[in-house]
């Protein structure tokens, strides 16, 4: 998620697109050739029906035409290249709306000539406007030292150290470099340090340029918390020779450097997430008051009678951002020195009678609906790992993809597990397989998939599965 911390310049990008549309519509009162006499543009008498219907026309399709062409994506770092390239694209994208409507509504007869007249100085005083806006942004910040980003960089490889002379060359972007860590004698201090000077530093930084081949997915998993808890962005830096071909990550260009930022997903999107919570807390009530509040009282009794311990066990897991918290499930092991710790194997001593009925039905996974109304879990989604194997898993998959798994909230069931990738991980294609179907999941999302999914995993518990010991 990209966060915007006490900065203002967005509001720039509403006021364009109110500009452009305003230029279009009262260009086409005065260029084009509606009927109608244009002296009184304030008269009800001669705004007709005709103007009317090219106002509602261009302002949608103009709308929808910058969405696909990204025309209002302009960032601090975009090239002027990039701009004109905008403006070439959405020119030639709404010269052929503008020219559908008149072949549509045949009714109205308006040359081509004044056609081509109203699009050229439409897209002129538009260019105009969004050029000046363009540098006055880069004026403001190079002698004014306003709308600046405070940046720290993380590593030392030649991308970064190119990332490095960007920020410090080229003041007119804005970005103020506070710190460089690494483990050499080019930096501030060693990437252990920089933990140290972010926590000192929380409030003031707004953005971290990780160089991610020179990290463990532990120090990964830490500068993401950082970045989520502190509404701080995260950003890698791949090296210069590794080609980028994943399309989990959105890969924008500073100059000629190539910076890496987790994608955006539908299932993030605010709708889809407010849809899908409402789904998890109707769903989780449902099964809290109808099952658990009798199911616990009895499996109370049969896991006392067998075992001395509580009914219920937490674990830590990574959740969302890698943010960790307490997964709860009934007890279904003995008590033991080792705390339970690891993935159950087969005929595995520590699991007891009851427990391995609860574990072949999934029952003792019932208490992580008190996850999902808390926040930390979805009914559906990946399955969080153990903090003691999350590092271990990045090792085996791609670490973007692995990123990208950790964007999204965990679920009590998900694609993997009904697909048999569930429980123990004994090969490295347990976790690959698992991953890739995380992966699928994530970029396939619906509500209708969640309850295929759900509805699947009944039958599964129903039927009995294989891995589940």
């Amino acid at each position: 998620m990209n966060f915007k911390r006490g900065r203002y310049s967005w509001l720039i990008r509403p006021f364009l697109v109110i500009y452009d549309v305003f230029i279009l519509n009262i260009f086409a009162y005065y260029l084009l050739d509606f009927n109608y006499s244009s002296l009184y543009f304030f008269s009800s008498e001669t705004l007709n029906n005709k103007y009317l219907l090219f106002v509602v026309y261009s302002t949608i399709l103009w709308l929808v035409s910058t969405f696909f062409t990204k025309f209002y994506k302009v960032y601090r770092y975009t090239s002027l290249l990039n701009i004109f390239s905008l403006l070439f694209r959405q020119y030639l994208v709404f010269t052929i709306i503008t020219y559908a409507f008149i072949g549509v509504f045949r009714s109205i007869n308006i040359s081509a000539f004044e056609t081509l007249k109203y699009l050229l100085y439409s897209f002129l005083a538009i260019a105009v406007i969004k050029l000046l806006s363009f540098y006055a942004l880069r004026t403001f910040r190079l002698y004014l030292k306003g709308n600046t980003r405070n940046v720290i960089i993380v590593g030392c490889n030649e991308s970064a150290m190119s990332l490095r002379k960007m920020f410090t060359d080229k003041k007119d972007l804005g970005y103020v470099l506070k710190a460089v860590f690494c483990d050499s004698d080019k930096s501030d201090g060693t990437i252990e340090e920089s933990f140290e000077y972010l926590k000192s530093n929380e409030q003031n930084i707004d953005e971290i340029y990780c160089s991610i081949d020179e990290l463990s997915q532990k120090q990964v998993n830490k500068f993401v918390q950082f970045a989520n808890i502190n509404h701080s962005n995260i950003k890698f830096i791949p090296n210069k020779t590794e080609q980028i071909v994943t399309k989990r990550l959105k890969a924008d260009y500073y100059g000629y450097l190539t910076v890496l930022s987790v994608q955006e997903v539908a299932l993030n999107d605010d709708f889809n997430w407010i849809l899908k919570r409402i789904f998890d807390i109707l769903f989780s009530i449902m099964i809290i008051v109808f099952v658990l509040s009798w199911l616990s009282i009895i499996l109370f009794v049969l896991i006392k009678l067998e075992s001395k311990g509580s009914l219920f066990f937490k674990q830590k897991r990574n959740g969302i951002n890698y943010k960790e918290f307490d997964c709860y499930k009934f007890r279904s092991l003995k008590t033991n020195p080792e705390n339970n710790s690891g993935y159950v194997k087969k005929d595995d001593m520590r699991v007891t009678k009851i427990g391995k009925f609860m574990r072949k039905t999934s029952i003792d996974e019932f208490p992580q609906f008190f996850n999902v109304l808390r926040g930390d879990m979805s009914v559906v989604g990946p399955r969080p790992h153990m903090l003691s194997y999350t590092d271990a898993y990045s090792k085996k998959v791609d670490i973007y993809n692995f990123l990208f798994r950790h964007h999204v909230k965990p679920g009590i069931t998900g694609l993997a597990q009904i697909k048999g990738y569930r429980g123990e991980v004994k090969t490295d294609k347990d976790i690959i397989g698992r991953v890739k179907y995380d992966i699928f999941y994530i970029e396939n999302w619906s509500l209708l998939l969640d309850l295929k999914i759900i509805f699947q995993t009944f039958l599964n518990a129903v039927k009995g599965d294989d891995k589940a010991y």
